[in-house]
């Protein structure tokens, strides 16, 4: 295990993650590949080899197989690895109706025999519609669940930060799932705080704003039929914030041009997840991986010699010029 590996508590859930988790998305290959399970088992295991162990996924991945694959990892590990799976996305059509107790308990114990798991460290409701977050029942029900031992914490994980000042309401809720990156700086602004101040455990996604911020694209870039950065751009399937933070994608390069230049001697995507990890109210970030070098790359960020104030207001001033008009009321 790498040594570089900086360890944070996830909030009430008391569990010490990685700093720099993994999310899974993407593990068994590329958005719109087939998924590759061989693939998927070798960026596992590098995580772990690496000091990762909080792994988060969710059963919509790849129809289940991403869970699969997590399963297997943990009951092959002889190493403490906490799982975050979510629950909800299967519901069809994706509305607050279609939300029931009954419907969330049969997900949660689909998602223990996918897995070959007793319990679930942590279940996160995958981002329902905001009127599910004023619904009593459906946070009640977890508490049965955790009663009869088939999970230990409730998260929860959202589109809007007044959806995870709504859910933190809840004293069950340990955790929120929220994207937070170099485009999208709005949480930080109430939520951190409040998070802080009720022990709720920050888990942050996209933190690459879908790879933008990996400072690889073009407006040559193509993305495959099955990607959603090629389908749903324009939020098609799902919320549009989910794709590029949100951000059209000609403007996201031009904000990415400008930190480049900002930023000349530096990784990009290194730079990314070292601002996320630079707010203390933030307990882990979780890039995906669709291959063992990117997983590598993402875990150097936790190494990394904090950002300067300087680099701090550099970095605002660019967001501030080029995306915040465009997303910051939106999400």
């Amino acid at each position: 295990m790498t040594n570089n590996m900086q360890y944070r508590t996830l909030g009430k859930t008391n569990f010490n993650i990685s700093e720099v988790s993994l999310g899974t998305w993407q593990v068994g290959g590329k958005w719109g590949d087939t998924f590759n399970h061989s693939n998927a088992d070798e960026i596992l295991h590098k995580a772990i080899d690496l000091g990762i162990n909080f792994i988060d996924t969710a059963d919509v991945y790849e129809a289940g197989e991403s869970e699969k694959a997590v399963g297997r990892l943990v009951k092959n590990s002889t190493q403490q690895i906490y799982v975050a799976t979510k629950c909800g996305r299967q519901i069809n059509p994706h509305v607050n109706t279609g939300y029931t107790p009954q419907a969330l308990r049969n997900y949660v114990e689909a998602s223990l025999k996918n897995m070959g798991l007793e319990t679930l460290d942590l279940i996160q409701l995958h981002c329902p519609p905001t009127e599910v977050y004023y619904r009593p029942e459906i946070f009640a029900e977890f508490d049965k669940l955790k009663a009869e031992g088939k999970i230990q914490h409730l998260g929860v994980s959202v589109e809007k930060v007044e959806e995870a000042l709504k859910a933190i309401e809840y004293p069950n809720v340990t955790t929120v799932q929220i994207i937070y990156n170099l485009f999208r700086h709005r949480p930080a602004e109430l939520f951190f705080e409040q998070a802080q101040k009720r022990n709720i455990g920050v888990i942050v996604r996209v933190p690459l704003a879908s790879g933008l911020l990996s400072g690889n694209y073009t407006t040559q870039t193509t993305f495959t039929e099955g990607d959603h950065r090629q389908f749903n751009r324009n939020g098609e399937a799902f919320d549009k914030g989910e794709t590029f933070s949100g951000v059209e994608y000609g403007l996201g390069l031009q904000a990415v041009a400008a930190l480049k230049e900002a930023f000349p001697n530096t990784s990009l995507p290194n730079l990314a997840l070292r601002w996320v990890l630079q707010f203390p109210a933030v307990s882990c970030v979780i890039p995906g991986a669709s291959k063992v070098s990117q997983v590598m790359s993402n875990v150097a960020a936790s190494g990394l010699t904090p950002l300067s104030n300087q680099e701090m207001g550099t970095i605002r001033d660019i967001y501030e010029e080029y995306i915040k008009k465009e997303v910051h009321h939106l999400w």
